[in-house]
């Protein structure tokens, strides 16, 4: 991390202190949900094989996080989407907010037992502000399709909510600045599964190094909840190929949700 980065996140933490929200300090490389903020409608913890999560991110250093100022978000009892969207408003917490058409904060069921999470918005999603809608996205309803659900019954997320220019990679202070709100909307869903897309999406929130292909497909997870990674889908339309892993994968999804394709 440059100096100019290291510059930005301590204006940024300045911020978060300043306006009473929960900080984040780097000491590591995946999530933390704040389990001990209270929930409405909970649901059991999922059977997954734990990994060590010892806080949010941005997970491109070998720093691990610990979580600061508890006791703020523990008032936020059965916090909503809507809260959170709110709170956002025109975000410029980072430089993404500059350059960005329009916020993509995610869309669907608020009580959905699935959630999908990619890495962040691209052209089409900056124009229309919603997650997933271009080529992509298309493939994405298909997938969901196939499970027998529609795109209204799971939730859509990405790791950041503004498109990063020319889709290059976020740098560690966007992740930084976005991943807190994704966490809270995951603790607002309370979903039993959520499903990675790609790898910059399971490296930000599990920490997961290395190439995907080591561990897509096998389960994972972040505080009880199983997560399950696999392909992105700009990654299928260019190597069609895979489509049969990523549909291996939605299938243990879908034994674990208790699902049925449609046509059983």
């Amino acid at each position: 991390m440059n100096a100019d980065q290291e510059q930005r996140i301590r204006q940024w933490s300045k911020y978060l202190r300043d306006s009473g929200m929960q900080l984040y300090r780097v000491v590591g490389g995946a999530a933390k949900l704040d389990r001990d903020r209270p929930v409405t409608d909970p649901r059991p913890p999922a059977e997954a094989t734990p990994i060590n999560i010892s806080a949010p991110p941005p997970a491109q250093s070998n720093d691990t996080v610990e979580s600061l100022n508890t006791d703020d978000i523990a008032t936020r009892a059965a916090e909503s989407l809507d809260d959170i969207r709110a709170e956002m408003g025109d975000c410029q917490r980072c430089l993404l907010g500059r350059t960005r058409t329009k916020l993509v904060f995610g869309e669907g069921n608020s009580r959905a037992t699935l959630m999908f999470v990619g890495e962040g918005p691209g052209a089409d999603e900056d124009q229309t502000g919603r997650p997933f809608v271009g080529k992509a996205g298309q493939l994405l309803d298909k997938m969901i399709g196939a499970m027998g659900l529609l795109r209204t019954d799971v939730y859509i997320a990405n790791i950041v909510k503004s498109r990063p220019p020319g889709n290059r990679d976020p740098q560690p202070d966007e992740v930084a600045a976005c991943l807190p709100f994704l966490l809270r909307q995951i603790q607002a869903i309370q979903p039993q599964v959520i499903v990675t897309l790609g790898k910059p999406a399971a490296r930000h929130l599990l920490g997961l190094e290395g190439a995907i292909s080591k561990y897509r497909g096998t389960w994972q997870s972040l505080d009880g909840i199983a997560v399950m990674p696999t392909w992105h889908p700009a990654y299928l339309l260019r190597n069609p190929a895979a489509k049969a892993d990523a549909w291996a994968d939605l299938q243990q999804v879908m034994h674990k949700l208790g699902l049925k394709p449609p046509s059983q």
